[in-house]
């Protein structure tokens, strides 16, 4: 029988109720219109025509999950806080991350888990900030009910929208403007702070942080935008490359066209890199999808993000089998016959050699065993190529981190400039290790931003004053 695709294998709810005494959002939850959760902090207004003489402490553009995070966290500390999103509303990829329920963090999160060109030592003090642990209390303060899956992936088992909308509650709660249908054109240095060119109008700023994202998955907002935006303000970027995304096989190359047959086919098997994008050999073990182009599911996406073009992959499709030892038994039926108990049909008939798969197995010679066994545990494909940013998860390239502040993301050229999340060079694997870096370093920039610094009026303004 076929191995199933196990895509919910391992899930399992987590016990973690709210805190008693309090509401999901605290004293300042404001109220729910038709019970979806709060609605938008003010209404959108289709252009930036508002924007005013006033200056904030600081702007965030994008209202991602890292631009969230970091609004709210730096509003807190009685910043005057503009968060300013081109889409018509704010976390519109996350709302559909993780196929609509958030895998918002993983049980293990570590700086190996990243690919980022400075190394593991930019990612420390950020993930030292902001432990699983502390991701999963800050859903449990939300009300947010969440599960394990296997690998350690940590999901809602609600709607992502409901963390978007918990996210907009915090930002609205502590005093945050959050402005929808404002696309920011062009941003210029202003003697000790920013102007932001947006629609008709500019905003004005101390500081500014970029949490604008990167170009994978446009159909959820990815753009260039914040490529443009870094680079104008004098930083270097990578291109970006897709990562978390499914791989093209060619049709004219062996098996390559009896591969693209088997779209539909799932099964749990292990990939190695030889030659990982870092250097190193990397394995992952997970499912995989045949399409009919390619090569998907969470097995193909995690190891995208270290894949490069020109490289071998190598599957094995029955991980932890001994093949050899199953043909030894196998007596007067064939190698048609006994893998059909393990594989698909179609999967056995494309990879098994021809010239073998009908033989009965006491007739084959060690070597014969051997073939079939390689045909099977050490399948070497070279893709073609990948689906594309269309159809990327993430993305890899972005700001160079050595012109980045690791415990702050502030920029080390441009002062109280600071750059968070995707539009980083770090892209993390599969698993929701992108999402938690989105909080880590949203959270990061929202505690240093400013700091230190003095400012006036706005640590005692009122959220009302503010918005």
């Amino acid at each position: 029988m076929a191995r199933s695709s196990g895509k919910e294998r391992g899930a399992r709810p987590l016990d973690i109720p709210a805190r008693p005494g309090r509401g999901t959002h605290g004293s300042r939850r404001r109220p729910a219109p038709h019970g979806e959760g709060p609605g938008p902090l003010i209404p959108s207004p289709g252009s930036a025509a508002g924007a005013s003489a006033d200056i904030f402490d600081v702007i965030v553009l994008g209202a991602g999950a890292s631009g969230l995070a970091c609004a709210a966290e730096a509003a807190r500390r009685g910043l005057r806080v503009l968060l300013l999103e081109r889409g018509p509303r704010p976390g519109r990829k996350l709302a559909v991350s993780g196929g609509g329920r958030a895998n918002f963090s993983n049980r293990s999160v570590t700086p190996e888990d990243y690919l980022c060109p400075s190394g593991p030592q930019f990612l420390r003090p950020a993930l030292k900030a902001l432990p699983p642990e502390a991701v999963l209390q800050r859903m449990r303060d939300r009300g947010l009910p969440v599960e394990e899956r296997d690998h350690g992936r940590l999901f809602l088992t609600v709607p992502a929208l409901r963390l978007v909308r918990a996210l907009e509650a915090d930002c609205a709660g502590a005093g945050c403007r959050l402005v929808c249908g404002a696309e920011a054109r062009a941003v210029q240095r202003e003697g000790g702070g920013f102007a932001v060119e947006c629609g008709d109008g500019v905003w004005r700023a101390r500081a500014l942080v970029l949490a604008l994202g990167s170009p994978a998955f446009p159909q959820a907002g990815g753009t260039q935008a914040g490529w443009r935006m870094a680079a104008s303000l004098r930083h270097t970027l990578s291109p970006a490359r897709p990562a978390l995304v499914p791989l093209r096989l060619p049709e004219a190359a062996p098996l390559g066209a009896a591969l693209r047959g088997l779209a539909g086919i799932s099964l749990n098997c292990r990939l190695t890199l030889p030659d990982a994008a870092d250097g190193t050999r990397r394995s992952f073990e997970d499912d995989l999808l045949f399409t009919h182009t390619g090569l998907s599911g969470p097995l193909i996406l995690g190891a995208s993000l270290f894949w490069r073009d020109g490289h071998d992959l190598v599957l094995d499709l029955l991980p932890g089998e001994n093949v050899e030892a199953l043909l030894d038994g196998g007596g007067g039926r064939t190698p048609r016959g006994i893998l059909r108990g393990l594989l698909p049909q179609r999967l056995v008939d494309a990879v098994l050699p021809p010239a073998l798969a009908s033989r009965k197995a006491a007739e084959l010679s060690r070597g014969g065993r051997r073939e079939i066994a390689s045909a099977l545990q050490a399948l070497t494909l070279r893709p073609m190529g990948t689906e594309g940013l269309a159809r990327a998860e993430a993305c890899s390239g972005g700001v160079d981190t050595a012109e980045v502040d690791a415990r702050t993301m502030e920029s080390r050229l441009v002062p109280h400039l600071h750059i968070v999340g995707e539009l980083l060079d770090v892209t993390g694997r599969l698993g929701g290790y992108n999402l938690h870096w989105a909080w880590a370093s949203g959270l990061a920039a929202g505690r240093a931003v400013l700091a230190g610094t003095s400012f006036t009026g706005c640590k005692t303004a009122s959220p009302k004053m503010a918005r």
